[in-house]
């Protein structure tokens, strides 16, 4: 029988502490009266979670768009944690560490899989490197790339840890193959209550997968742009159009190669900037995006945009046109600096404003 909302496992554990569906409501306000910031925004999901209605209001990142608030059916948020669970082999009694912000569907969804599924999960605060007990072992952990980077050299007792909310850089790659843990990049959106599909990273006891592959009960399919669908009745009740560019694999993977928004057409070649970034990558020590420039002969051009950069534009662009692996269409045609990008709330970077910001 599958779980519902309304109940809370009883091998559910906040803390170290069991608490059942009454007693988590007098932790919720509690938290809510006498917590930090964290602690507060932590106590409000509670309460939306333990009251009598079937749904609840998830507040979007705004990294594709305007952040906006988007209803939920809890029993969705089940749905994805039992998916979840059943993917990466979560038995009840398991041990989980929560270290994302409760005011976003990440880290609520942490919290849900625990009471669902009957995790024992420690909650702490969830700041880009988080404290917890290093010496304590964890069966399962969900982090930003940030995090990871600060925290990999104490992730030696985590047994899985999924990645999500940005791009997992070159740099974090290299690390994390060296780790012993099991990393799986994640796949997801606040509409899709999280992810929905991983994809495996290399690390020192498992190999590196090249396509995503669907969690349970979820399939894909593609429009007329080459854009990712996501057929998941048991999250939302219509396919979710994406503005992901993929290679489709199967019904079931894809490999992803691009936001449909971000391709830049210069003089009829399509480019994928993710992609170009990613190589990009060995030669450029500060943050940076591709991005597209009106340009009178090719439509648009390629232009590169390094956030406060160390070194001279022409020492960068030095390395660039140095670089192997880059096709002459690949090559910016111009590189620009900025102090810093302008990003959303929780740090993504927005594309559209900060290539405003530079160019006008």
């Amino acid at each position: 029988m599958t779980p519902t909302y309304d109940k809370i496992h009883n091998r559910f554990k906040l803390n170290g502490l069991h608490y059942n569906f009454e007693d988590l409501k007098e932790v919720a306000y509690s938290l809510i009266k006498e917590g930090e910031a964290y602690e507060k925004n932590t106590g409000n999901f509670l309460i939306d979670w333990l009251n009598n209605e079937d749904h609840l209001y998830v507040n979007t990142s705004g990294s594709t768009g305007k952040p906006k608030s988007i209803k939920i059916q809890k029993q969705a948020m089940v749905n994805s944690a039992i998916a979840t669970g059943d993917f990466f082999g979560l038995i009840p009694g398991d041990r989980a560490l929560d270290c994302l912000p409760s005011h976003y569907i990440a880290g609520k969804m942490m919290l849900v899989r625990a009471m669902i599924l009957g995790l024992e999960l420690d909650f702490v605060e969830p700041t880009t490197h988080p404290l917890f007990n290093y010496d304590k072992k964890y069966d399962f952990c969900a982090m930003i790339p940030l995090q990871l980077k600060n925290i990999i050299n104490q992730t030696k007792n985590i047994e899985t840890i999924i990645v999500g909310g940005s791009k997992v850089t070159k740099p974090l790659l290299e690390r994390i193959r060296l780790s012993g843990s099991k990393f799986y990049e994640t796949y997801g959106m606040t509409e899709t209550v999280t992810h929905v599909a991983v994809r495996r990273l290399p690390s020192q006891i498992v190999e590196a997968e090249q396509y995503f592959y669907a969690l349970p009960n979820v399939e894909f399919s593609q429009d007329e742009r080459d854009c990712l669908v996501i057929h998941a009745d048991r999250l939302h009740d219509e396919p979710i159009v994406t503005n992901d560019i993929v290679e489709l694999n199967d019904a079931t993977s894809f490999q992803l190669l691009g936001r449909y928004d971000n391709v830049v057409n210069s003089g009829g070649v399509k480019l994928f900037p993710e992609q170009i970034e990613e190589k990009l990558q060995v030669v450029i020590d500060n943050r940076f995006i591709v991005a597209g420039e009106e340009d009178e002969a090719l439509g648009e051009k390629l232009i590169l945009i390094v956030e406060n950069p160390r070194d001279s534009i022409e020492s960068i662009e030095k390395r660039v046109k140095q670089l192997k692996g880059l096709t002459k269409f690949e090559l910016p045609k111009k590189i620009y600096t900025i102090d810093r990008f302008v990003e959303t709330v929780n740090g993504k970077i927005q594309r559209d404003k900060t290539v405003s910001a530079v160019i006008d």
